[in-house]
């Protein structure tokens, strides 16, 4: 019997190159060293990097047909997990064996010889490659269910986040972090497209390989990555994660906002907040007052007011909203509040301070409500996909949605006390400060000097003192109350 020719097979498990580098290079070696000991003579050498856990693999197939088709020859591998960890592939090696195709399996670590006890020997090894698969998969399912119940995160850390290897779970990075918050500040502002984003990481430090941009789909992953809330991310799942968030709910969801209005441009009436509206008119032409909102060089919006000029020409300019404020302080600390007034206003400040209260804890209750709400159709939504009452990915998308929505009130919830304007103090302070201004001014009167004949204001150019004549004469206690109501919005909106 002719001695036979053998097939050098050598294969590691992963495809990446930064895996296992050194193993199909380990394995040539004992293998070539192996032949020349036992003075083997190789026909050909087949390499490859993948896993032998399914079926499929390529160059493993094309040596397969080789075999079959010229026969008589044998299979120098370092051990039978080598060439199979399947079944298909294994029963494929062992029909082989039975048909005389391969006469011969040559291992430095495992003795085979082609007899019944050889075969049943190579059957026992095949199957223990087959459980080692299986019983790892198990087991590394088993360690990730537990890393999701504690909250860890399972892979390489995303952007803005970095690995801790003590405590096996990830946390932000100083400064890839802040550029994560950066850009979505940037991009909420409305002034960013995906493309104009991009470039402003690049500014950062942040691009691609060969240092251009990044694609305005990688943009995209980063402005709806959810693990910078907190999440983590499993099989197209979101679970709640134990490492600290990036960004708070309310930054992240107005980022998705302006992503979903640049995705669908349809813009609907939104109603300002002007407190000074309505009450005033220009001391110039008589028109009435009018607000919009401008934005600064470095992206601030601010309130103007200016006269609506709907009388004929005027000269007056926009003015800031706090210009304007210490205007109408500069009226009110002339004017003396009656004491009945006074009284009933800081009654009114009571019934106000009252009401905020009841509304904060109604709030505060509500919330509470709320987060239970959402843990019971979290509960019922996991209860219908267990029981395939409902799709995987109508599973995903609610169950997606609700974990953004509990995200969001547990951040409002933690945060509603100390978040709260405490805007019935001063409202209360500049009632008392009314009160006072005509003690004040009755033992120091202000000088009578003219003003400029063209100045950046909303009353008449007339004296202070005259001013002051008017408003205590013609100011009836219906006033009284708007100015309140008024000053109520401007210092809660403060």
């Amino acid at each position: 019997m002719n001695k036979p020719k053998y097939f050098l097979y050598a294969r590691k498990s992963t495809e990446d190159d930064d895996k296992q580098v050194m193993s199909i290079p380990a394995q040539l070696v004992e293998l070539r060293e192996f032949a020349s000991r036992e003075n083997l003579e190789i026909l050909e050498e087949f390499q490859e990097s993948k896993s032998a856990k399914s079926p499929g693999r390529e160059v493993f197939g094309e040596m397969m047909l080789k075999i079959e088709k010229l026969g008589n020859v044998g299979i120098l591998a370092w051990h039978p997990d080598r060439l199979a960890r399947n079944s298909i592939d294994g029963g494929r090696i062992i029909y082989a064996v039975d048909t005389s195709k391969i006469v011969s399996l040559r291992f430095p670590t495992f003795w085979f010889e082609p007899t019944p006890q050889g075969l049943f020997m190579l059957q026992v090894a095949f199957g223990q490659s087959k459980y080692y698969s299986d019983n790892l998969k198990q087991n590394v399912e088993r360690g990730m269910r537990q890393k999701l119940r504690r909250g860890e995160w399972l892979t390489r850390a995303p952007f803005g986040y970095v690995n801790n290897p003590v405590t096996r779970n990830i946390e932000p990075d100083v400064v890839k972090s802040k550029i994560i918050v950066r850009a979505y500040e940037e991009y909420v502002k409305g002034h960013h497209g995906l493309e104009s984003l991009a470039k402003f990481l690049a500014d950062h430090g942040v691009a691609q390989k060969s240092g251009t941009p990044l694609g305005k789909a990688s943009v995209k992953r980063i402005l709806i990555n959810r693990a910078y809330l907190g999440f983590t991310l499993h099989h197209g799942e979101y679970f709640p994660g134990s490492f600290t968030p990036i960004l708070s709910p309310t930054l992240f969801e107005a980022v998705q906002k302006q992503l979903s209005v640049r995705a669908h441009p349809r813009h609907s009436k939104i109603s300002h907040n002007f407190p000074f509206t309505g009450l005033f008119r220009c001391g110039e032409c008589g028109s009435m007052i009018t607000a919009q909102w401008c934005t600064g060089k470095m992206g601030g919006r601010y309130r103007y007011y200016r006269c609506t000029k709907k009388k004929g020409k005027c000269s007056q300019r926009y003015l800031m909203e706090d210009a304007l404020a210490l205007q109408v302080k500069e009226q009110l600390q002339s004017v003396s509040l009656p004491e009945a007034w006074t009284d009933y206003m800081l009654k009114k400040v009571s019934v106000f301070e009252h009401d905020e209260i009841h509304a904060s804890g109604n709030r505060l209750g509500q919330m509470k409500e709320d987060l239970k709400t959402l843990e019971a159709k979290l509960d019922a939504l996991v209860d219908l996909y267990l029981n395939h009452d409902i799709e995987r990915d109508i599973y995903l998308a609610k169950k997606d949605a609700l974990m953004r929505q509990k995200s969001s009130l547990q951040a409002k919830s933690s945060s509603a006390r100390a978040d709260r304007k405490n805007w019935v103090e001063p409202l209360r302070k500049w009632i008392l400060d009314s009160k006072r201004a005509g003690d004040r001014s009755h033992f120091a009167r202000p000088p009578i000097s003219p003003a400029p004949a063209r100045q950046n204001s909303f009353h008449h150019p007339t004296s202070r003192l005259r001013r002051a004549r008017i408003f205590r004469s013609l100011l009836p206690k219906f006033l009284f109350v708007c100015l309140l109501y008024q000053a109520r919005t401007y210092f809660q909106n403060k």
